[in-house]
């Protein structure tokens, strides 16, 4: 199977022309444009599993388009989606921002879905996906250090309880370094999928690593790669694994 990881920025691009005419307002600016163009990048990936962090679900820059909705057309994939903020968050009164989720896609067939929340942080959301033979959890942490940790330690609690082969995907956000993340590893016996180091933020030169895909024991990993594309201000991880029981 293939697993293909990608933080889109609401498909707000990246460069020069995102910070035009103020710091920042790429973020107001319509996106129809690329979101064509990462349709196209992802759908020449073939992948079987597709986790998407910051997807817009249809505010006015996607020209009320649900993004998630557009890419798992072109795939042919089912797909579920969930804003990043909770119920009782003031970010949903928003505009736009109640309209930012992240989303998973897939090939196979979904045999449950839950949104679970943080209690601490602005982005709270992780969504859990089951399949057949795995379960995929996809998490967006926080920028802030203890804050980050809080959700390290509630992301502990789901992971353990799960029976299947499992994977967690997503943006860790760890400004500080992957040390972070040893402690959670030791203690989820989770591996990262990648044999050697590499970078993902930001993807024109990129200087840290912000993405990850972690796994259990039962999942064999074929194959690791970071695709150097410009389409975001983060770059892609793509995985290609077996899980125990299952085919490629």
């Amino acid at each position: 199977m293939r697993l293909l990881l990608y933080n889109l920025r609401y498909c707000a691009g990246t460069g020069r022309r995102f910070h035009l005419p103020l710091p920042w307002s790429g973020y107001l600016k319509r996106s129809e444009e690329n979101l064509d163009q990462i349709v196209a990048f992802i759908r020449s990936l073939r992948p079987d599993i597709v986790g998407l962090v910051e997807v817009d679900a249809g505010s006015f820059r996607s020209g009320r388009r649900n993004q998630a909705e557009v890419i798992a057309d072109a795939l042919g994939h089912y797909h579920i989606y969930e804003c990043k903020y909770d119920e009782l968050s003031l970010a949903r009164m928003i505009p736009v921002m109640n309209k930012q989720v992240n989303a998973f896609l897939t090939r196979d067939t979904i045999v449950n879905e839950r949104f679970h929340y943080f209690d601490r942080g602005l982005k709270r959301l992780t969504i859990e996906l089951e399949l057949d033979n795995l379960v995929v959890f996809l998490v967006h942490l926080s920028i802030g250090f203890r804050v980050r940790h809080r959700q390290l330690s509630d992301l502990f609690d789901l992971v353990r309880s799960v029976r299947k082969p499992l994977i967690v995907a997503g943006d860790f956000n760890l400004l500080t370094g992957e040390r972070e993340l040893r402690l959670f590893q030791a203690a989820t016996g989770l591996r990262n999928a990648a044999v050697s180091p590499y970078l993902s933020y930001p993807s024109r030169l990129p200087r840290r690593c912000l993405d990850f895909i972690l796994h259990s024991r039962e999942i064999q990993v074929l194959g690791f790669d970071v695709p150097r594309v410009l389409h975001s201000d983060h770059l892609p991880l793509v995985c290609d694994f077996r899980a125990a029981g299952a085919g490629v």
